[in-house]
Formats: C-alpha cells, structure tokens, sequence
C-alpha cells in the first residue's frame, strides 16, 4: 500500500508537470509577427514556417502608398514580438501607426545593409523619362526631331492634356489623403531578387532573437529559400538576356521598377514618381507619348495597384499595346498569378518577356 511520503512525492510530481505545462505550451505557441505588407509578410511565413503567426497590414492587390490603418492594426502592432518594415520611408503612416499601439516589440527594417537606388527628387518626371532612354543607349536628337515636327508635337501636347485631365481630377478626389515624399532613395528594393536576399538575412535574424529557440528552423528555412531566389535570379537573367537591344524601353504606372531594370538591363520610364500618390502633369504625359512614338515602343504595362485609366488612354493615343498587369508592391490574391514573392517575380519577368518579345 502507497505510503504517505510516496503519495507526497506523486503530488509534487504532478504540481510541477502542471506549473511546468504553460511555459512549455508558450514555447510552442508561434510568435506573433506583423508584416507591413504582402511581400513582407510572405517572406516573414517562407523563414517562420509554423513557428510565427503572421499578420500582413497591407493585403493582396493593396497599395501601400495610400494606406490608411485602422484601430484593428493597432491592436496587432501592440501585440506583435516583430514588426518587420520596409523602411526608406516606403510606409509614410508607420510611425502613426507605432505611436498609437505603443508597440514595444522588435522593429526591424527589412533594407537594413542594401545599397538603395538614390532619387533626384530635383528633376521633374518629364526630365527623368529623357535620362532613362538615354541610359538604355537608344540616342536621338530631340531639338531637330521638335523642329522637324513642332506641330505635331504640339497636337501631341493637347492631346495628353486632354488625357492627363481627368487624371488629375481624379487626384482632386483624393485630396483629404495624407502624402508623403519617399525622400532620397527608391523604396522599392523588393525589385531586386539580390536585395531580396538580404531582406530574408534580416528577417532571419530578427526571428531568432525573437525566439532562439526555433532559431535553427529558421536557418535552415531561409537557406532553402536563398537558393530559390538564387535559382529564380539565374532564370529571370536568362529571359531578360534574349531579348533585342530595341526592345528594352518599358513603360510602366509609377516608377517602382529601377531596380529590377538595373539588374536585367531594362529601362523603365512612367508617367507617375515613385509613388502612387504623385500626380503626372501633362507636361510629363506629353513627353512620354512623344517618346513612345519615337522609339517605337509597342507594349505599355499597366499595375495592380494603380489605375490603369491613364496608361490606357495613353495606350489609345500612341497605338501601343496593353502588354499586361505587372505586380510592382503587392501580390495576388491566391488565385491570382502572383500569390507569392517568388511567383510575383516571375509573372512580372515572364508577361515583360512574352510583351518585349513579340
């Protein structure tokens, strides 16, 4: 028959399983993480696997630009370990955002390390569409091709006003938003599969000082991860190399998409700045269409987070083809053609391809 000590000793046993039990069921619990938007957080998921318990503010097909929080993003700040952002000045309402949670977790800024594109925030949009094409190595003498055809160009001027018009009504409409100037360097370094894996190297890190002890999956999830963005570089390298040296001018919305033209050779010109917020003056869109019609530029490309209206009017004005939708700073919904980082990259070099090629 059990003695008294033993029955003591079973107790005591049972005591400390059970005092034990909440820390052990809180180590296993995933951590929770805040995302500032969909390619973020997809990363954030890709490194923590089950271990986190991911929350994206910005959506699918959201645009992080014109974003305005809500008290439910507040209450998710408040309660993340992480909270992982972009950074240069890519999310204008974060700080907001931060101060109203009174968030007390580990920020981390995902470009820490990079070496971003700079801005010139001197030059007009008119100004920088004439700097890309030159850097494409497509050389033409404007003054003699403006007095050759003045009147044209005139024509082709109250053309774009008439298109850029209801563009900036448009822009009216939203005048109550707060914007915000992206400052000295493109924000958009997600466009680079090399500065991507820099992105994974922080947000690596960032988890396992969150939680050490799952930090060895980490490691191990964001080396199977580096080696398909290194594969993905390898093939979007290979498409972007065929095509003609004619064929690599691109328009696009809003200007998001210098990195990726650095790394594959591509130009990129666009009616709008670097955000979707910018207005393009009909100065801008006059330029533009005398470029497209010079270069004989065939494909425009329109963007999931922009309105496509005027892209489309400036498609009908120069005869060029609609090439497609590119995804410059939100994924698809999943599906969509681009629910994930890595599909998003891929869709974009593949309709840029297939569109260029043709």
């Amino acid at each position: 028959m059990p003695t008294r000590r033993a029955f003591l000793n079973v107790a005591t046993a049972v005591l400390a399983l059970s005092l034990a039990a909440p820390a052990a069921a809180q180590s296993d619990r995933p951590i929770p993480v805040v995302a500032t938007f969909s390619i973020l957080g997809d990363m954030v998921k890709h490194i923590g696997g089950e271990h986190v318990d991911v929350t994206t503010l910005v959506g699918p097909d959201g645009d992080t630009h014109v974003y305005q929080p809500t008290p439910a993003d507040s209450r998710a700040v408040s309660e993340a370990r992480v909270l992982v952002v972009n950074g240069l000045q890519f999310e204008g309402w974060l700080d907001r955002l931060i101060d109203a949670s009174d968030f007390r977790g580990i920020r981390l800024v995902a470009t820490e390390g990079i070496e971003p594109i700079a801005f010139d925030g001197e030059h007009d949009q008119g100004d920088n569409l004439e700097v890309h094409a030159e850097e494409a190595g497509h050389d033409h003498d404007h003054d003699d091709q403006a007095e050759a055809g003045h009147d044209d160009d005139h024509d082709h001027d109250e053309h774009a006003e008439a298109a850029a018009h209801d563009h900036d009504d448009d822009h009216d409409d939203e005048a109550g938003h707060d914007h915000h100037d992206h400052g000295a360097f493109d924000p958009h370094a997600w466009q680079s599969l090399g500065h991507a894996a820099a992105y994974v190297d922080n947000i690596t890190a960032a988890l396992a000082q969150a939680d050490p002890a799952n930090a060895a999956d980490f490691y191990q999830n964001r080396a199977a991860y580096g080696a398909e963005i290194e594969a993905l570089d390898a093939e979007i390298r290979e498409s972007m190399a065929g095509l003609p040296a004619d064929r690599r001018i691109v328009v696009t919305s809003h200007d998001a998409f210098q990195y990726f033209g650095r790394d594959y050779g591509l130009t990129f010109i666009a009616p709008q700045g670097l955000s979707t917020e910018s207005e393009a003056s009909a100065k801008d869109v006059a330029r533009l269409i005398q470029q497209i019609r010079e270069r004989d530029i065939r494909a425009v490309f329109i963007e999931n987070v922009a309105d496509p209206r005027l892209l489309k009017r400036i498609a009908d004005e120069t005869g060029a083809a609609i090439g497609g939708t590119l995804y410059p700073g939100a994924l698809s919904g999943p599906d969509g053609p681009a629910p994930t980082y890595l599909d998003m990259m891929r869709h974009n070099a593949t309709t840029l391809a297939q569109a260029l090629a043709s």
